[in-house]
């Protein structure tokens, strides 16, 4: 942001100026833009939203295994502009995943994303647990999400039976357990996740 695509600040005394210091620099600005750009920041982390991490991992959810994947996933979404409300450990069990979505839901965040447990092993039903909440399933994104895991080499990504929807006015997306499908899942996802939470709130321009 070092940079202002071509438009040229004019000079105002010391004094009427603001700084805008981010990491690499600092750009002086002009009162009226630097209000105009913190505004436009300000409503676009609006239009993003809160997030919850659910992580179906038996030994995580009983305290057996410290949870690794949750954290890279709330990394990854507060990179992408969301706040996050928190991290939930569950076991594969589809009660207990279906509890969590259906709190996460009533709390209002505006996406879920749950990680594991969407493989073809007796332990995993996060897309069976999943489907008994949704009101509105969206198979283009877990369309997607396949497709790019398995360009990516994240073979768990590739056959993954996730799903991906919308319960309420929250969008649930479910992710295979992997580092390498979490990472190539939400740079897959982030635009996509934007857009849903967009038309949800009413926010989408015709």
């Amino acid at each position: 942001m070092s940079e202002r695509n071509g438009h040229v600040i004019p000079h105002r005394p010391h004094q009427d100026r603001a700084r805008l210091v981010e990491p690499g620099g600092s750009l002086d600005l002009p009162p009226e833009l630097l209000a105009t750009t913190v505004n436009g920041m300000e409503r676009s982390a609006q239009r993003l939203g809160r997030a919850l991490v659910v992580v179906v991992d038996d030994r995580a959810a009983q305290g057996e295994q410290e949870d690794s994947i949750g954290p890279l996933v709330t990394e990854l979404l507060e990179e992408a502009g969301f706040i996050v409300d928190g991290t939930v450990a569950v076991a594969g069990e589809t009660v207990d995943i279906r509890n969590a979505l259906n709190t996460a839901v009533i709390g209002g965040v505006d996406v879920v994303i749950t990680v594991g447990g969407t493989g073809v092993s007796p332990r995993d039903v996060t897309p069976d647990a999943t489907s008994g909440v949704l009101d509105m399933p969206v198979p283009g994104i877990a369309e997607a999400l396949r497709a790019s895991g398995l360009a990516a080499g994240a073979v768990d990504a590739g056959v993954s039976r996730g799903l991906a929807g919308v319960s309420g006015s929250t969008l649930v997306v479910n992710l295979a357990g992997s580092r390498a499908a979490v990472r190539d899942g939400m740079a897959t996802l982030s635009p996509l996740v934007t857009h849903v939470i967009e038309q949800l709130s009413g926010l989408e321009q015709a």
